[in-house]
C-alpha cells in the first residue's frame, strides 16, 4: 500500500466545541503522521478559493459562511492509504449516517456542520495541501 498524504480540517464547529484534542488523538491513534498543523481563521477569499469546485451550488454561500465563522485546524497527514483511512475515521458526511466511533458521529451536528474535512482523491489532496501549506512546512 502506498504512503499518501491528505488534508484534514477540524471545522469551526468542532474547534468551538473544544473537540480539537479528541480529534487529533483519533488521528494519531489511527497511525497518521501529522506533517503540518496550524490553527487559522479562514478569510472569505480562503474559503471561496478552497471550495471553488462547489461554486454555483446551493450550499456554497452557507459553506463559506460556516468555514469563516471561527478558526479551523488545518493538518497535512501521512500514512499508507491516508485518503481512504482518514475518510473512514471521519465517517459519512451526514453524521446521522456515520458509523459509531467516527469523528462525524461523535462530534458532527448535521450534514452542514459535520466537524471535519478530508481530501477525496490523490489529486484533490495535492491541491488542498498546497492551498494551505508550502512545501517547506511539510
Amino acid at each position: 500500500m502506498p504512503i499518501e498524504r491528505t488534508l484534514a480540517i477540524i471545522k469551526p464547529d468542532a474547534v468551538a466545541a473544544g473537540n480539537t484534542g479528541k480529534i487529533i488523538s483519533m488521528i494519531e491513534e489511527n497511525g497518521f503522521k501529522i506533517l503540518a498543523l496550524r490553527k487559522q481563521q479562514l478569510t472569505r477569499a480562503d474559503a471561496e478559493g478552497f471550495y471553488a469546485v462547489h461554486k454555483g451550488k446551493g450550499f456554497f454561500a452557507e459553506l463559506v459562511e460556516f468555514m469563516t465563522e471561527a478558526p479551523v485546524i488545518l493538518m497535512a497527514l501521512e500514512r499508507e492509504d491516508a485518503i481512504v483511512k482518514w475518510r473512514d475515521v471521519m465517517g459519512a458526511t451526514n453524521p446521522e449516517k456515520a458509523e459509531a466511533g467516527t469523528v462525524r458521529k461523535l462530534y458532527g451536528a448535521n450534514i452542514g456542520r459535520n466537524a471535519s474535512h478530508g481530501s477525496d482523491a490523490p489529486e484533490t489532496a495535492a491541491f488542498e495541501i498546497s492551498w494551505f501549506f508550502r512545501g517547506s512546512e511539510l
